[in-house]
């Protein structure tokens, strides 16, 4: 039974998991090799604890129990007795193959490793653990509050029972697991979102369509039919007949290409990274980051309200 849990790492994705599994009365600490780093992630979930009492999601007795729950600390020591950890340290092989070669050994022998990885292979990682079966990908998606999916994913030696621990632990606080059989890059929805990216760029490129078209084309149409839907419900919905008659024509004509999207690479290529640089695809200089931001948490408040509350 999953009791006691570490989250290692005291970033975004670290102490957002943090909150939401103290919430459910687990007891969790914060492990981070980074004074500095568990300090800011102390401020960000009483910020965000705070709010949630104002938008009374939550009651303060809620609150203070939440805290109750949650520990912090730079000690390795926090390992030694905990049921499962949960590492979402920096996304780089060499330093995850590290961190799980030493903590795979100061752990019990029946506690759960998982890694939040978005796409490094849960075989490469479970290389270095002792006692791999107990090795499994759990990765949760940003914003974590918001974004019910969490994939599950199994390396080739994880056993069944850890599969199914997780799963259960993943409804428990209200989650949607989905279980991802192989260790395949990019998991199941990264390689989805990626396969529409390739086709989105490719029609961009090719001056079929612009780059506001593209993204109308998502939020007033696909990606709204789809946050009911799943693409094979809507295949069902559409007819299978009728999907089958337009693949036999369009499936050949789709991008197919294995290089990185030109456009993509320009962008790249230039340092504009999005948001975190203020200039992307789209230009959010000025204010603009803040603001669509903000616009961004409203919808996907209003959404998640709309279809999950």
């Amino acid at each position: 039974m999953i009791r006691k849990i570490v989250i290692a790492g005291a970033g975004t994705m670290g102490y957002s998991m943090a909150s939401i599994f103290a919430r459910y009365d687990y007891e969790v600490v914060i492990y981070d090799v980074s004074e500095k780093a568990i300090n800011n992630a102390k401020e960000k979930i009483s910020i965000n604890v705070d709010t949630l009492v104002n938008e009374k999601e939550i009651t303060v007795s809620q609150a203070n129990s939440l805290h109750e729950h949650l520990s912090y600390t730079t000690d390795t020591d926090c390992f030694k007795d905990c049921d499962l950890v949960v590492e979402s340290i920096i996304e780089n092989l060499s330093i995850k193959q590290s961190f799980y070669a030493a903590v795979s050994k100061i752990v019990r022998e029946d506690t759960i490793l998982a890694t939040n990885t978005s796409g490094l292979s849960i075989n490469a990682l479970a290389s270095v653990v002792y006692k791999p079966e107990r090795f499994i990908g759990m990765h949760w998606f940003n914003p974590s509050h918001l974004i019910l999916l969490i994939e599950i994913i199994k390396g080739d030696n994880t056993s069944d029972e850890v599969a199914k621990t997780i799963y259960d632990l993943s409804l428990a606080i209200h989650k949607k697991p989905v279980i991802v059989n192989k260790d395949v890059l990019g998991f199941a929805a990264n390689r989805i979102q990626f396969a529409i990216l390739r086709e989105a760029l490719y029609l961009i490129e090719n001056n079929v369509v612009s780059k506001e078209g593209i993204d109308d084309l998502m939020k007033y149409g696909l990606g709204f039919r789809y946050a009911c839907l799943g693409p094979l419900e809507v295949v069902d919905f559409g007819g299978v007949d009728t999907f089958h008659h337009i693949s036999e024509y369009l499936m050949k004509d789709l991008c197919d290409s294995k290089d990185v999207p030109k456009l993509l690479d320009e962008i790249y290529q230039r340092g504009d990274y999005g948001i975190k640089t203020k200039k992307g695809f789209y230009d959010y200089q000025d204010g603009k980051d803040v603001i669509k931001m903000n616009e961004r948490d409203e919808k996907l408040v209003k959404l998640f309200n709309a279809l999950y509350k």
